[in-house]
């Protein structure tokens, strides 16, 4: 490998080996778990809110990977752009967000792992977050990112198997559409004493371990008519609107997504974002939407903070198959957490070398230098994040709280990201005023409204969804109005070249050709046109077009579950097939060179 090869994987991924990269760096523990947390709450605007609320920042993402290509084509990292543009004093405070970004999403992914791991074989949960990350470790540093992204595509591939198992097994094999729909309507029709009875050692209310809003038994809390098959739901909408905003941040400030784009093929840049986005959207949406309402509807023995640490999947999915449910969500999960993994190992590693070593402590280092730091770095930030997630552990914070929280914390970033790449007057002093302010703003809210709201500022009154709400909005909105301001008094009227002057270490011209090239303009109108068409059908019009149907009727739920069940199919046999059949001509040379067979016989027949 050259250092560039190993942290741009020659900028020549295909559409569907892109689309699969995304997929696979988008479906974290927290995809698998916290979506059907959600779902056991809020009931099906849950699962929905998640997918969508988290679907629309890779459509949109594909717009800044075009403007990637066509400002800074030899870029390794964000904060590269970012120096190129804007100078040291915000390249050092944009590094700060990103580590703070990748180490929420990796905290997350041992957090839910290491729950699920010590639910499924009683590991204890500390040993389980050292171990975790080593399965990533190795192969991340051997092989790049290259090696990153053909092990993605395995890993969605076993991820979309399971999750059309698991979905047909729910409302096609083992129930169905009816009997889930009448599970929870007679679940949301209980009253508090039968709940007291279910939920007891020996079937009376004297033994209940019941407790109002610990498990998911009568109605739900702020839904229409409490039911769990409605769309209008205020506890639902609320976690949509955190969701959305706090998935900005883990997508627009996260390296690992601009090292997706630095690595495609510029002709297939767009494509695989828009088809990554759409693909990935089945997997909380109809995973949740069978696990997460069937928990509900089997009545399952799940307490608030089980679900909150991830564990309805684990406890359906072993509710219905045994054993075998056991194995297949702990394969299914490591598969998430792995390649996720790597993905932010890969990112740090990227942002370590080219933006703190190269860039501060040794500007002479080449390509070989950079290639040992991008490694040690791997090992070191994987072996560390176990630390971190056993300190997380004995806080006392837990998957869902985590999730909740990411926005106020980087939620701020997002909108100085975006003006980067697309606004020219866009000045340093407004992005560097904007990430710090609207941080500090954020933060602030969140605490306070804690305050207000519950007379005392605990982790559980920080984990509540009213202070997260107020504390995602205030940090991502007063950043975007601190760095327009900023910006409209003193525009920079900058004109990209600088940024599209960033050093190679290597003369490795791979995926660079300037006929490749040519067609960006076009593919800049086509992923804005889809994007934002795709956002607005996503977050605006389908959950409108649904408030008139207020509680579900059989139908109409029986036609939700056929729309996520066909989702789930057609996805993933795109994402599964497409990535193989971009890759043909290199199958069929690795065929011929074993078996000896001639490439004038292989045109002979058409091959």
């Amino acid at each position: 490998h050259t250092s560039e090869y190993f942290n741009t994987a020659g900028r020549t991924v295909k559409t569907g080996l892109t689309a699969s990269v995304i997929v696979s760096q988008w479906t974290w523990a927290a995809t698998l778990l916290q979506s059907s947390n959600v779902a056991w709450q809020y009931g099906v605007s849950g699962p929905f809110w998640y997918a969508s609320g988290a679907t629309i920042q890779v459509l949109l993402f594909g717009i800044l990977a075009i403007e990637v290509k066509r400002r800074a084509r030899t870029a390794h990292t964000v904060c590269e752009m970012v120096l190129a543009r804007w100078g040291t004093a915000a390249h050092i405070s944009f590094i700060i967000f990103c580590f703070l970004t990748n180490i929420i999403v990796t905290s997350m992914l041992l957090l839910g792992g290491a729950a699920t791991v010590n639910a499924l074989t009683g590991m204890d949960l500390n040993l389980a977050s050292f171990l975790i990350p080593w399965g990533v470790i190795l192969y991340t540093a051997a092989g790049g990112l290259k090696a990153t992204f053909l092990a993605s595509y395995i890993h969605t591939a076993i991820i979309f198997i399971v999750l059309v198992v698991c979905v047909y097994t729910v409302y096609v094999k083992t129930s169905s559409t009816d009997a889930i729909y009448n599970g929870l309507e007679t679940v949301r029709s209980m009253p508090e004493a039968l709940c007291q009875t279910i939920f007891s050692n020996n079937g009376t209310t004297a033994a209940t371990f019941f407790e109002q809003g610990k498990y998911s038994c009568g109605p739900v809390t702020d839904n229409k008519d409490g039911s769990y098959l409605t769309m209008i739901s205020g506890g639902g909408l609320k976690f949509g609107i955190i969701n959305i905003v706090g998935n900005f941040g883990t997508v627009f400030v996260d390296q690992s997504y601009w090292q997706s784009a630095i690595a495609a093929k510029p002709a297939s840049t767009h494509k695989g974002y828009l088809l990554g986005g759409l693909v990935w959207f089945t997997i909380p949406f109809a995973l949740a939407t069978s696990l997460g309402l069937a928990a509900v509807a089997f009545q399952l023995p799940i307490s608030s903070s089980e679900a909150g640490s991830g564990l309805v999947p684990p406890a359906v999915a072993t509710h219905l198959f045994g054993k075998f449910g056991a194995v297949m969500m702990a394969v299914m999960l490591f598969m998430a957490i792995t390649s996720t993994g790597s993905a932010e190992g890969i990112a740090v590693s990227s942002l370590v070398a080219y933006d703190i070593y190269k860039t501060y402590i040794n500007p002479q280092a080449d390509g070989n230098r950079i290639l040992l730091v991008s490694k040690i770095v791997i090992v070191v930030f994987g072996a560390s994040m176990g630390g971190l997630s056993v300190a997380l552990h004995g806080m006392g914070l837990n998957l869902g709280w985590v999730y909740c929280f990411m926005g106020t914390a980087i939620g701020s970033a997002v909108v100085p990201l975006w003006n980067m790449l697309m606004w020219k007057d866009a000045n340093a002093i407004g992005a560097i005023a904007g990430v710090w302010g609207g941080m500090i703003l954020g933060m602030v809210t969140w605490i306070c409204y804690a305050q207000a709201q519950s007379g005392e500022v605990t982790v559980d009154t920080l984990g509540v969804l009213e202070p997260n709400l107020a504390g995602n909005i205030v940090a991502i909105a007063s950043s975007g109005i601190i760095h327009v301001a900023f910006s409209l008094v003193k525009p920079q009227n900058y004109d990209f070249k600088s940024m599209g002057e960033i050093q190679m270490l290597e003369d490795d011209q791979r995926g660079l050709d300037e006929a490749e090239y040519t067609l960006l303009d076009e593919a800049k109108s086509w992923i804005q046109r889809w994007g934002w068409g795709f956002t607005i059908l996503m977050v605006v019009v389908w959950p409108v077009l649904s408030l008139p149907a207020g509680v579900f009727t059989r139908d109409y739920w029986a036609f939700w579950v056929f729309i996520s069940i066909a989702w789930a199919f057609i996805a993933s046999a795109v994402i599964i097939w497409l990535p193989l059949w971009e890759s043909r001509d290199s199958f069929i040379g690795v065929c011929r060179a074993i078996t000896g067979w001639p490439k004038e016989a292989a045109k002979e027949t058409g091959v």
